[in-house]
């Protein structure tokens, strides 16, 4: 089997710092997922049928929807290889968003939906949650390929929660099950349930989150994704020698959209203050 070169000389220790990042956007994750197939593909034309992205890319990023998919591009397989090609995330995307957004058929769905808007989220969120954690098992953050970089919204603290590579070396407190990140982000306000978990650092130390969806922060996250590489070289992290702060020429960014939802401006003020949001 050829080893990607990519292996050979991580892009870490060339020229450039190379991130991908992927927004927030719901089933439309089929848009990014198209075009990653593409260039997954190309790239093993160069580099052979085991190339994968999280061979390329020093930092994926993802809010929401992007953060599944990051997940998926980075998380590892019993090879220790990417637990998903980028061919098969379009496929899963078909197979289970039935499942996670049911729709209802009847003349009155309409109706309902906003009855149920109102009393809370219109979906529970149950069928994403068993194939995000069965998918994804019992890999931690700190475990990813490749580094990865995920916002999320605590609604206790009302600030953004950001699950980092980077962060996580000084902070275990944030090393959480990569489903439960996914989730996290993923829970968009009205369409699914905000979500509790805790983790626990090597002291015994508990941590709580209360999450919802990143895009709350950052729906597009490749801001976040470059401020927390800028840290970095600025705090003298020897994988980006010899790069310098504010040498933002040395950084190669691919950003992917999810195109635009069809109904925008969905809630007035009044409408929003009788919208639950906490699940």
């Amino acid at each position: 089997m050829e080893t990607p070169r990519s292996l050979i000389q991580p892009p870490t220790y060339g020229s450039q710092i190379t991130i991908l990042s992927i927004d927030g956007g719901g089933i439309r994750g089929i848009i990014p997922g198209t075009i990653l197939f593409f260039l997954e593909s190309e790239l093993q034309k160069l580099d052979g049928a085991d190339a994968r992205l999280a061979d390329y890319f020093d930092v994926i990023s993802g809010t929401s929807t992007g953060g599944l998919l990051t997940a998926m591009l980075a998380a590892p397989n019993k090879q220790n290889r990417p637990l998903f090609a980028a061919k098969d995330i379009n496929a899963f995307y078909l197979e289970n968003s039935p499942k996670i957004f049911p729709q209802d058929g009847s003349p009155f769905a309409s109706a309902e939906n906003l009855i149920k808007t109102l009393k809370g989220p219109k979906y529970d969120g149950k069928f994403l949650h068993s194939i995000v954690k069965e998918k994804l098992g019992d890999t931690r953050l700190h475990q990813t390929l490749t580094n990865i970089v995920i916002p999320t919204f605590d609604i206790k603290n009302l600030q953004p929660t950001i699950f980092s590579s980077y962060r996580v070396k000084n902070n275990p407190s944030t090393d959480a099950l990569l489903s439960d990140i996914c989730i996290g982000t993923s829970a968009a306000p009205t369409y699914l349930p905000a979500y509790y978990f805790q983790t626990k650092d090597p002291s015994g130390n508990v941590r709580e989150f209360n999450l919802i969806d990143g895009g709350v922060a950052a729906n597009n996250p490749t801001l976040v994704a470059i401020s927390e590489v800028s840290k970095e070289i600025n705090r003298y992290n020897p994988d980006f020698f010899p790069i310098k702060p504010m040498e933002y020429d040395r950084f190669l960014v691919l950003s992917l959209g999810t195109g635009t939802a069809k109904s925008e401006g969905k809630y007035d003020a009044d409408e929003a203050a009788r919208v639950s949001w906490d699940g």
